[in-house]
C-alpha cells in the first residue's frame, strides 16, 4: 500500500506524465522506425522512474528502504522528469526555428544547427551547474535589520539562522558540519534553527540533531518546526531529543531572554498550514515591554504577525526559490506562486521579516540563483 501525498503530488505527477507523453508522441510521428523505438524507450524509462519516485514519497513505503534509496528515488524521479520535459521541449523549439527554408543556404543551415545544439544543451548545463556547483557554495549572509525603538542593549545583537537543512542523500553530514562551523565562527549572541531538519522519515534525524548540538551562542539555540517535521511525524521526537542535547524548539511557546537591561522574547510556532487561520492564539505569546521575535517556518504568515504586534519574524521554507531565473527584471521561481516573501528582508509598516534561503534542497537536487546560506542577522536602531 502507498499513498500519494494529497492533491499537489497528484497534479504534479499527471502534469509531468501527460507532458512527457504528449512530447514523445509528437516526436514519434515524424521519425523513422529506429528513432521511434529510442523515443519509446526513453519515455518508458522516464515513466518508470517517475512512478518510483511517487511511490517512495509515501512514508509507509520509504521506511522499508535505506535513506539513500528512498531519497534517490524521489529526487531522481523529479530531476529526470523535469530534464526530459526541458530537453524534448527545447528540441521541438529548435526544430521549429531551424526548419529549412526554400533557399537551402548552407551557412544558414549550419548556424541553425548550432543554435539547436545550444538549445538542447542549455537545460543540461544549467541543471548540472545547479546540482554539482552552486548547491555546494554555502556562504555566510549578513543582514542588518533596523527596528524602530530598539533598546540600546539590543543594538548590534547578532542572530545566526540555519534553516531548511534537509539532511538527506542530497545533503551530507559534512556539509551540515560546515554550516555549523560557519555559524559558530560568526560568534552570535543567539542562534535560531527554523525548521525542515530532514525531508522524510527515512532521513537521519538523529545525525542532524547531534551536529546541531555543536552550535554555540551566548543566549542559546532555539528553533521551530517545519512542514517536513510534520510529514515525517517527528515533531515530538525532535522537540524531546533537541532538549536533551541542549536546544529548545518552541512549539506555541515563548522564551524571554535578557540582554543587559533589555528583554528579547522569542515566540515559536509550528508550521502554519495554508487551509487554517494563521497564528491562532499567537498574540498570547507576546511579552509587553520586550522585543518580540516570531519564529515561523513559512513566511506567508508575515502580515498576520505584523498585525498581532511582532516587530520581527524570522522564517525559511522557500529556499529562496531554489531555482530562480530573472527575465525582463522579473524574478521567476516556484516559491512566488505561494508567497511574495521569498528571499531576504521585507517590511510592512514598522514590522520586518527575514526569509533565509536555507542550506538544503527539496525535489530537484539543484540550486540556481539561490545559493545555500547561513544567515547572520544584526539588529540595529533606526
Amino acid at each position: 500500500m502507498f499513498t500519494i501525498r494529497g492533491l499537489p503530488d497528484m497534479v504534479a505527477f499527471f502534469l509531468v506524465a501527460s507532458t512527457q507523453t504528449a512530447f514523445a508522441w509528437g516526436l514519434q510521428r515524424r521519425r523513422p522506425g529506429r528513432s521511434k523505438r529510442a523515443i519509446t524507450a526513453a519515455w518508458a524509462i522516464s515513466m518508470v522512474v517517475l512512478i518510483l519516485g511517487v511511490i517512495l514519497r509515501s512514508t509507509r513505503v520509504a521506511r522499508h528502504f535505506p535513506a539513500w534509496a528512498s531519497g534517490w528515488g524521489r529526487g531522481a524521479a523529479i530531476a529526470w522528469a523535469l530534464m526530459s520535459v526541458l530537453m524534448i521541449g527545447c528540441y521541438e523549439l529548435a526544430r521549429l526555428i531551424a526548419r529549412p527554408s526554400a533557399d537551402h543556404n548552407p551557412a544558414r543551415r549550419d548556424l541553425l544547427r548550432a543554435f539547436r545544439c545550444a538549445l538542447l544543451g542549455a537545460p543540461i548545463a544549467a541543471v548540472g551547474y545547479g546540482t554539482f556547483v552552486q548547491r555546494f557554495r554555502l556562504r555566510l549572509r549578513e543582514q542588518n535589520i533596523a527596528i524602530p525603538g530598539l533598546p540600546a542593549d539590543l543594538d548590534g545583537l547578532r542572530i545566526a539562522q540555519l534553516t531548511d537543512i534537509h539532511l538527506s542523500p542530497f545533503l551530507s553530514v559534512r556539509e551540515l558540519e560546515r554550516a555549523v562551523v560557519m555559524a559558530n565562527e560568526a560568534r552570535p549572541h543567539l542562534t535560531l534553527v527554523t525548521g525542515d531538519l530532514i525531508t522524510s522519515g527515512a532521513d537521519p534525524l538523529d545525525d542532524c540533531l547531534r551536529n546541531l548540538a555543536f552550535l554555540k551562542a551566548d543566549a542559546g539555540v532555539f528553533g521551530c518546526m517545519g512542514n517536513h517535521e510534520i510529514y515525517a511525524d517527528t515533531e515530538s521526537y525532535t522537540e524531546r531529543e533537541a532538549a536533551r542535547l541542549g536546544m529548545s524548539f518552541l512549539r506555541q511557546k515563548s522564551k524571554t531572554l535578557r540582554f543587559g537591561a533589555s528583554q528579547l522574547n522569542l515566540a515559536g510556532v509550528d508550521y502554519q498550514r495554508f487551509n487554517k487561520p494563521y497564528l491562532k492564539g499567537a498574540e498570547k505569546l507576546i511579552v509587553p515591554g520586550a522585543l518580540n521575535v516570531l519564529l515561523s517556518h513559512n513566511p506567508d504568515v508575515f502580515p498576520v504577525a505584523a498585525a498581532k504586534g511582532f516587530p520581527l519574524t524570522v522564517s525559511g521554507h522557500t529556499h529562496g526559490g531554489q531555482v530562480r531565473v530573472e527575465i525582463l527584471r522579473q524574478d521567476l521561481n516556484v516559491a512566488r506562486l505561494f508567497t511574495p516573501y521569498v528571499d531576504g528582508l521585507y517590511q510592512k509598516g514598522e514590522s520586518s521579516i527575514f526569509v533565509s534561503r536555507g542550506i538544503g534542497t527539496i525535489g530537484l537536487p539543484a540550486r540556481l540563483g539561490a545559493p545555500p546560506e547561513v544567515a547572520l542577522l544584526k539588529l540595529c536602531r533606526t
